[in-house]
């Protein structure tokens, strides 16, 4: 375990400090993701985070190769050498795309490319996890590795929607799949704990803690193509490994439902990533779009027109991360009666913390916990039947002309016209002027009748 562990502080050490210089980079070459109307972020921020979590992920793994108790892991087969080399693939096209701005073909011949050299280096799904069903034919092998490497790279590629995102989806699930693939493997080799996929699984999840301070809301870099590919392929690789080489010979049958129900705990890890990736799939192609067709109908997207903050949107998304990715691990050392009961609660327990998170719903609460204060001097509310009731005051209508001592034909005299002025000195009979009028006493500002031209000449 201590040997997993500094693997994984590795990655988040070296990730953590080569990311300021990833980004500085990114400013110099302005690769940088503009505001588009689909984005949520409101400044073009660089990318090409990815380049930092590379360099985080091999030195990691390089360094897990020197000590002793990994050594034989990594040097008696080449499948280390496959991931880092396929993750190498995956992130210069995601470099090249977060600069030059790829069509959707040519990434995803890079995607097939990185993985069947993957393949072809020896990491393949040999074994498919349903009853330890083996793939007899080798074309077939190869057929299944890249279907399953490139759903997984495109699904973590999807969700990377908002700050923080894939990032800590990755890492809540990656440690849940870190814990499996230690429990399995010491179960199924109790002499000697030493595993591929569960030292490779620990460097991503230190990639992933390594990068988030720099990521999370408000990002000051995003992990752009070459991140999300990264830890798409990364993923993908270590479950291949884990449930893909395993001898169904060796797995104690508390073990059985966890390491051959198709692939579960990988599903897990990426279950909200696969189902955001299905449902934009359907939706664009019934749309009549590419499936590659960007929009803003993410799951994400959707937590944010419900009212939810930028930041609460992200923690909702790692919660049910959390309930999912442990629920699955939770059937390596549980029996199932036990998981379905504690999964069935920790959904409750997230059903009501999204519901009641909601804005809209949490506003409506305080309005019906609070009554509204009583108004004062506000008559007393009349009891009394309503024919009961004394008839409202009769209201006063104007006057008839007739009534006004007016003839029927007579218009009223039009009200005088007030304004902020003093009227001019006027001349007597014998031409003087007298001297100006003393002050009055009237306060500035005062209006003063004035007669006007047709008054007068009334």
């Amino acid at each position: 375990m201590r040997v997993y562990l500094l693997v994984l502080l590795t990655a988040a050490a070296i990730t953590f400090l080569a990311t300021p210089l990833v980004r500085r980079v990114a400013l110099a070459t302005r690769a940088l993701t503009p505001v588009r109307a689909r984005d949520v972020h409101t400044v073009p921020t660089p990318r090409l985070g990815g380049v930092a979590m590379l360099v985080g992920l091999a030195s990691a793994l390089v360094v897990g190769s020197q000590v002793p108790f990994l050594h034989e892991v990594f040097f008696e087969t080449s499948g280390m050498w496959a991931i880092l080399g396929g993750a190498t693939l995956v992130c210069l096209l995601g470099v090249a795309d977060d600069v030059w701005d790829l069509d959707w073909m040519t990434k995803l011949v890079g995607q097939v490319l990185a993985a069947g050299f993957m393949a072809w280096q020896g990491v393949q799904l040999i074994t498919f996890p349903i009853f330890g069903l083996t793939i007899g034919s080798s074309r077939l092998s190869l057929f299944a590795t890249i279907l399953v490497v490139v759903v997984a790279i495109n699904a973590v590629n999807f969700v990377d929607g908002l700050d923080g995102l894939a990032a800590g989806m990755i890492a809540i699930g990656g440690g849940a799949f870190f814990v499996y693939t230690y429990l399995l493997t010491r179960d199924a080799s109790p002499g000697n704990y030493a595993n591929l996929a569960t030292a490779v699984i620990a460097a991503v999840v230190g990639v992933c803690l390594g990068f988030l301070p720099h990521n999370f809301n408000p990002a000051k870099i995003f992990m752009g193509d070459s991140g999300a590919m990264l830890l798409g392929l990364t993923v993908a690789a270590a479950a291949i490994v884990v449930t893909g080489q395993i001898d169904p010979a060796t797995v104690s049958s508390t073990q059985v439902l966890p390491a051959y129900v198709p692939i579960l705990l990988p599903v897990a890890v990426l279950l909200l990533p696969l189902l955001d990736m299905t449902l934009a799939v359907f939706r664009r192609v019934r749309a009549g779009h590419s499936p590659f067709h960007p929009d803003r109908m993410h799951l994400h997207h959707r937590l944010l027109d419900l009212g939810h903050s930028h930041r609460r949107a992200v923690l909702i998304l790692y919660m049910w991360t959390a309930v999912v990715s442990f629920s699955a691990v939770a059937l390596a050392v549980y029996s199932p009666t036990q998981v379905a009961v504690g999964t069935a609660g920790a959904v409750a327990v997230a059903v009501a913390v999204t519901a009641t998170q909601l804005p809209g719903l949490r506003g409506r609460s305080r309005r019906a916990a609070v009554p509204d204060a009583p108004v004062a001097n506000a008559p007393a509310p009349d009891a009394r039947e309503p024919e009961q009731r004394p008839a409202p005051p009769a209201t006063p209508t104007a006057p008839s002309p007739a009534a006004a001592g007016r003839p029927a034909g007579e218009t009223p005299p039009t009200a005088p016209t007030w304004r902020r002025t003093r009227p001019a000195p006027t001349a007597d009979p014998a031409g003087a002027v007298p001297a100006a009028a003393p002050p009055t006493t009237t306060p500035p500002g005062t209006a003063v009748p004035v007669r006007t031209e047709e008054e007068s000449r009334g």
